[in-house]
């Protein structure tokens, strides 16, 4: 297993640099590695960090999840509250309904095929968009709007939405009944997460000041902080259900408005965590797929991947309708929201391992948005951002960023 580390972090970092080198992200050189290295390829991973790989992907989620928590401004993200609170469901709605539209009619699938279809592609992946969103909020592009956090936060939150619904759709495949317990699991389990996140937030402040600690030793009370939370979610498998990766960012934006220094150290710690960590992530994120389902998906299924894609970006420009966001400034929130990559490789699978009809196309779909999106998303969002976005020093930062009425709230 250790060469096999080895080989992914080597071989990973070079291709990444070759893609940055040539104007690709470099995201698209870890994939690519993970793809050439993985089991459909040359097979050159032991089946003992393959079987590790959903546990290091979620380690590396939690580690970029964190750090966006430590940059989230809460007060930006308040001023942005409605909009905040669409784009954590509205964009994998239509993007759902665009499936269900397209799907029956291209891949000749039925109407729950295409739903479950759907429900696996319209995550967005927080692994490609926060650390861009980082980058954006270190260099003041977007920051007097809220645009970094408005995209942050409901990135993170989408991705419990939407695996909730393709729980959902899974069990009705399976000739189930979708319980009351599941429809109100995700609203419980995003309240619980945010409630949680901030008593965890205010905990880790006062305990993280204390002088006695070290730089070191104060990133790693964090990182069990994450992981305590990661398996809370885990163990709660009822109606009862909360969120560790939304307490995760919760608590950081909570740790940084507590104490912005100690935040900011800590922020420093996980962002050098986060180097080895991205190359782990779509390494693997790259030996889960399997090509020989791009290869043999055929015009349709791309069709379905990519019309389902123009589905999404109305539901993020009708998520900002009636914000004082500019024209280009709404395309970008669209650009940003396109990737796919972490969830779609770790439910993919799972329809075609139950032995449901639809699991061959289910996979396909995934494959296909791993490869299209991710890449495509990444490319967008680092090329068009400087377009786009106004940087702080030339933006009005006393311009409210939505429409407010007489009493400053938010329209």
């Amino acid at each position: 297993m250790l060469l096999s580390l080895s080989l992914l972090l080597s071989l990973g970092w070079v291709l990444g640099a070759l893609a940055k080198k040539i104007g690709l992200p470099p995201l698209c050189g870890m994939l690519a590695c993970g793809v050439l290295l993985g089991p459909f390829a040359l097979d050159l991973l032991s089946p003992e960090l393959l079987a590790l790989s959903p546990v290091l992907r979620r380690v590396a989620l939690l580690i970029i999840l964190m750090r966006a928590g430590l940059g989230l401004d809460l007060d930006a993200l308040r001023r942005a509250s409605r909009p905040a609170l669409l784009m954590c469901f509205v964009p994998a709605c239509f993007e759902m309904l665009g499936v269900i539209l397209l799907a029956p009619r291209l891949l000749h699938v039925s109407t729950l095929d295409a739903a479950l279809i759907g429900a696996a592609l319209a995550a967005v992946s927080p692994a490609v968009v926060v650390p861009r969103m980082l980058r954006l909020d270190a260099e003041g592009y977007g920051t007097a709007r809220g645009i970094p956090q408005l995209i942050m936060a409901g990135a993170s939150v989408d991705d419990v939405f939407v695996i909730v619904a393709f729980t959902s759709f899974t069990a009705m495949a399976q000739g189930g009944a979708v319980s009351a317990a599941a429809i109100v699991r995700a609203p419980v389990s995003i309240v619980l997460g945010i409630m949680l996140g901030i008593a965890c937030g205010y905990g880790a402040a006062r305990l993280l000041r204390a002088p006695s600690l070290s730089p070191a030793a104060r990133a790693m009370l964090l990182l069990a902080l994450c992981f305590a939370l990661v398996a809370l979610e885990d163990a709660l498998t009822g109606p009862v259900a909360v969120s560790g990766l939304l307490a995760i960012m919760t608590a950081g934006a909570v740790l940084r408005r507590r104490d912005g220094v100690l935040a900011a150290q800590l922020s420093g710690a996980f962002e050098a965590l986060w180097v080895p960590a991205e190359l782990l992530l779509f390494s693997l994120v790259g030996a889960t797929v399997d090509v020989r389902y791009a290869a043999l998906a055929g015009a349709a299924s791309i069709a379905v991947v990519l019309g389902a894609l123009l589905f999404r970006a109305v539901g993020v420009l009708l998520c900002l309708t009636g914000t004082a966001l500019h024209a280009r400034e709404r395309l970008f929130c669209v650009f940003a929201y396109l990737p796919k990559a972490t969830v779609q490789a770790a439910i993919g699978g799972i329809p075609l391992a139950l032995g449901l009809p639809c699991g061959n196309a289910v996979l396909t779909a995934a494959v296909l948005a791993i490869l299209i999106t991710a890449p495509l998303g990444a490319l967008l969002i680092d090329r068009s951002y400087q377009m786009l976005l106004s940087p702080v020093s030339v933006c009005d930062i006393m311009e409210p960023s939505f429409d407010v009425d007489e009493r400053g709230e938010v329209l």
